[in-house]
């Protein structure tokens, strides 16, 4: 392993051509960054954002404008081979013959791959996202999550040192998606490079290492989740009063005040020009004891939508 980057992609544009007149839709416009090896990288946005179409572009499913990208340092255009030998991907739909068993799937895409049968690691893999005891069920009869966990051993049977997952736990119970979590750790741990994408940030805040933002075709973030997440500067405090207000307390510190019940306030405020000290001091001087306080940091959620919210407005 070296310190080069797993994936690195530069000035990458996908337009797609117009059915009639007019330029067509862009779909990427000029998206650089790089995944580290060795981590669990998120890239995040929207949807319509240009996620599948980048996904799509280093699976060699669609043919870009222009700009690179590079696979464990292969050029997807001038090493195609090699640098799809070095990714695997999972997508979000469940695509395997489900008359095949769980054994018989890994065994046919190990033989798509050229991977010869001294070589296979079917059962190894089976064991691996704990489906060994399924070996020889059909695979139609697999739960949802079991389905799940079938196409992320099918991604590995070439042993890309890269994986993409497309959203692994769309539509997976919250049990389930906790056991996918788990299995995408013991998986980074063993050394294989994750690219993450999903739409529940409390899972992209809890794996992953970095994250991308894109929207509108654009990297509008590429951080350290922890630079992130620190980026959020509101912070919320929940009042409980000792009296029913018919007003709610009002002061120019606060950027917003709700009301939530008859003695329930929730003010949000600027953590970098406050604190909560000083709000509970506002509150209180223009009359109101305070019986109960909770209080709660911006998460991951609070930076993505501000920052969509601007690339939209922008």
């Amino acid at each position: 392993m070296t310190d080069a980057p797993a994936i690195s992609i530069r000035d990458l544009v996908k337009r797609y051509a117009a059915e009639g007149k007019g330029p067509g839709k862009l779909a990427l416009d000029g998206v650089s960054f790089d995944v580290p090896q060795g981590g669990i990288f998120g890239l995040l946005g929207p949807n319509g954002a240009g996620k599948s179409t980048l996904i799509n572009i280093l699976a060699g499913l669609v043919r870009k404008t222009s700009g690179s990208a590079e696979i464990w340092g292969f050029d997807i255009d001038r090493d195609m081979r090699n640098a799809k030998r070095s990714i695997g991907i999972v997508p979000q739909e469940i695509v395997f013959d489900p008359f095949f068993t769980p054994f018989e799937v890994l065994e046919n895409q190990a033989g798509l791959y050229g991977v010869p049968r001294a070589m296979r690691r079917s059962m190894e893999l089976l064991r691996d996202v704990h489906l060994a005891d399924k070996r020889d069920a059909y695979a139609r009869t697999l739960s949802g999550g079991m389905k799940r966990r079938l196409l992320i051993a099918k991604a590995l049977v070439h042993q890309p040192p890269v994986l993409i997952l497309d959203e692994p736990t769309a539509g997976v119970d919250v049990e389930l998606r906790r056991q996918l979590w788990e299995l995408v750790t013991e998986m980074n741990e063993q050394g294989v490079t994750i690219v993450l994408t999903t739409h529940y940030l409390e899972e992209a805040e809890e794996l992953c290492d970095r994250i991308a933002i894109i929207d509108q075709g654009k990297v509008i973030a590429n951080k350290t989740t922890r630079e992130l997440v620190e980026m959020a500067r509101e912070k919320i405090v929940r009042l409980t009063l000792d009296r029913p207000m018919v007003h709610p307390p009002e002061h120019p510190a606060f950027l917003k005040c709700e009301q939530l019940g008859d003695h329930m306030v929730e003010i949000t405020y600027d953590k970098d020009r406050m604190t909560a000290g000083q709000i509970l001091a506002l509150v209180q001087d223009q009359g109101f004891a305070i019986v109960d306080v909770t209080t709660r940091e911006a998460d991951l959620e609070d930076v993505f939508v501000s920052l969509t919210s601007k690339a939209q407005a922008a």
